[in-house]
């Protein structure tokens, strides 16, 4: 029996991502100057406030706030009418000095004798549907916004978008677990103010199919643009 399966990406402008990219970008930094930084960070963003939390045992100082702020300007918050941007938002850092206890149970001389920091369980899976073993429906979500952020930052076919987006990608399977064809595909975002309401979903709309979509489909391998159609509902 055919079914669908949907799946949604998130771009680099979510709320959600713009944490992890600034506790990301503070651990990397951390590590280029001492290898040895043990670092447990934690960011919550919200309208025109950053709150940096989290202990850290290293030999460097950093300037976690300019940190912070170079990374949400990266990520394309760069003007006050967002509401969010990096050259005027609050920032709070209420990082400190790793606990003693924590320190003595994860730092060894003798590595053989290293504790661990903390636990975790994971799971999950590889599949053949993608080059990059990803499930087609998730590697599809992932790669419509990653064009939709290339051409915010070119700025010139699409002038209108904003950093925060979101998209999902509905695919029909057969009852031998084959994508068939896309059945949907929804792409929202953030953009600004340019016409009255009716006016800008029909340009977003139109956009989104006529110059999104073609980019998208003219990086995938020859087997998954034969799933795109002319059927495929758009929201």
């Amino acid at each position: 029996m055919a079914y669908l399966f949907t799946s949604e990406s998130v771009s680099e402008g979510h709320p959600d991502k713009v944490a992890d990219q600034i506790s990301d970008a503070l651990i990397d930094n951390f590590l280029a100057f001492d290898v040895n930084s043990k670092v447990a960070c934690e960011t919550l963003v919200t309208t025109g406030q950053v709150v940096l939390a989290g202990e850290v045992k290293s030999n460097t100082y950093l300037d976690v706030q300019k940190i912070a702020r170079d990374t949400i300007n990266r990520i394309g918050y760069t003007k006050s009418e967002y509401m969010f941007d990096g050259n005027s938002c609050g920032i709070f850092s209420a990082i400190h000095e790793q606990s003693e206890d924590i320190n003595r149970g994860v730092d060894r001389a003798n590595k053989e004798e290293q504790g661990a920091g903390d636990q975790g369980m994971m799971f999950g899976y590889a599949t053949n549907e993608t080059e990059n073993y990803m499930p087609l429906a998730l590697d599809l979500s992932h790669r419509i916004l990653i064009e939709l952020a290339a051409l915010r930052r070119e700025n010139k076919d699409i002038t209108y978008l904003r950093p925060d987006s979101k998209s999902q990608v509905t695919i029909e399977y057969s009852d031998d677990n084959m994508p068939q064809r896309i059945d949907a595909i929804v792409v929202s975002t953030q953009h600004d103010e340019f016409d009255i309401d009716n006016v800008m979903l029909a340009k977003i709309r139109k956009d989104i199919i006529t110059i999104l979509i073609p980019r998208v489909i003219s990086k995938l391998p020859e087997h998954i643009q034969a799933l795109f159609n002319d059927n495929i509902t758009y929201h």
